[in-house]
């Protein structure tokens, strides 16, 4: 139980610990996130123009939703590590910190004196994170990349067909947020191993890495059945119309699912033909199994196939918005969001920290460019002329 002069963030497992986050972004960025929601202490280092994801998309006083997304709860100093000033000062925040996170090109951070091997030399127990498109070696290293140009590049761009047959970019940063995510998997493991020997370790996660992750059974299937096109697992499934306008995306999983199915469809053919009782069956069929039940869904309105298909334990989900899921029943029931406050701006909904029960620090906004870089810097005894405050 926490004592009356403990805060809320001194229960979290990484309370006490400080993060120098170097990065820019959304990959790096959403690392520091992950880490400041489960209490470490985020420092977030920006130069004098800024982390460059504050002009990504809408952007208002120098604030965009993906900056306070990938931010919020971090302190922000705004250095100009290209005078020595600048760079001292980024180097005693970093021997301060326990973790450091950085998402320059190879060489760029060593040109800064916050190297790897510069700063482990004199903090053996530091935590490194660095974070690259294609790795911090090879003939694509210092070659630029961002989540868009990586999709096309790993194939998860041709695995996003769309209905006109070709590939599209997936809405989402995915890779990013994903890289974010391996990279702060990668933190933990490293505070465990310092637990254990009293060593830091440099964690290097690279885009290509997590795209090749995530794609992992395409690249199996693709060479288990090498010359066979490649076809929906199983059918039908896809998004269809219901008769109010809305729209029901309905997947099938397995053979016993079809009938269930077929049962709530009252479609006896179905039930009858033993063709289809198997996928393979199936998938010969798709186009006309598809219109079927295409046809069907049109009949009734939203409300009604939500119930049946949830008597029916059938797969489905109705088709939302981002935006329309703080209003979920479920997501209220979990407790997935909390309101947030945004400078500028009513209060937001931001989603906790994932895991049903883990505990998550109330985060305050993302900072301004240079919001505390003089409360930061006078606390190390550093000068203010540093970059601007």
């Amino acid at each position: 139980m926490m004592s009356t002069e403990e805060t809320e963030d001194d229960a979290l497992p990484l309370a006490g610990l400080r993060v120098l986050d170097l990065s820019q972004g959304i990959a790096g960025p959403y690392c520091g996130l992950i880490l400041r929601q489960q209490g470490a202490d985020v420092i977030k280092v920006e130069p004098p123009q800024g982390d460059w994801s504050r002009g990504m998309g809408r952007q208002k006083e120098g604030m965009s939703a993906i900056f306070a997304a990938c931010n919020a709860g971090k302190q922000g100093v705004c250095l100009d590590t290209r005078t020595e000033q600048g760079r001292l000062a980024l180097q005693a925040l970093a021997q301060s910190a326990d973790i450091v996170i950085q998402n320059y090109r190879p060489g760029v951070a060593q040109r800064m004196g916050a190297g790897w091997e510069q700063l482990s030399q004199q903090k053996p127990s530091l935590v490194y994170v660095s974070i690259s498109g294609w790795g911090g070696t090879g003939p694509m290293a210092h070659v630029p990349t961002l989540d868009t140009t990586m999709q096309a590049a790993s194939g998860m761009m041709a695995a996003n067909k769309g209905v006109d047959g070709k590939p599209h970019r997936i809405g989402l940063y995915l890779i990013d947020y994903a890289t974010g995510l391996y990279a702060a998997q990668g933190v933990m493991a490293a505070l465990l191993r310092k637990s254990i020997s009293g060593r830091g370790k440099h964690v290097q996660v690279a885009m290509l890495q997590t795209a090749a992750a995530l794609q992992s059974y395409l690249v199996l299937d693709a060479g288990m059945f090498a010359g066979q096109s490649s076809a929906v697992f199983n059918a039908p499934t896809g998004l269809f119309d219901t008769q109010d306008g809305q729209q029901i995306y309905i997947s099938m999983l397995n053979d016993a699912m079809f009938l269930r199915l077929a049962h709530a469809l009252a479609q006896e053919s179905w039930m009858h033909d033993t063709e289809l009782h198997h996928s393979g069956g199936r998938l010969s069929r798709v186009d006309a199994l598809t219109e079927t039940l295409r046809a069907a869904i049109a009949q009734q309105p939203l409300a009604y196939w939500v119930r049946v298909l949830a008597d029916s334990d059938v797969l489905f989900a109705p088709l939302r918005t981002a935006a329309q899921l703080p209003s979920d029943s479920q997501a209220q029931h979990l407790g997935i969001y909390q309101d947030h406050p945004l400078d500028g701006f009513p209060s937001q909904s931001f989603p906790v920290l994932p895991g049903e029960g883990a505990a998550s620090a109330q985060l305050s906004p993302a900072p301004q460019l240079g919001q505390h870089t003089q409360k930061i810097l006078a606390e190390m005894q550093l000068s203010h002329d540093s970059g601007p405050h």
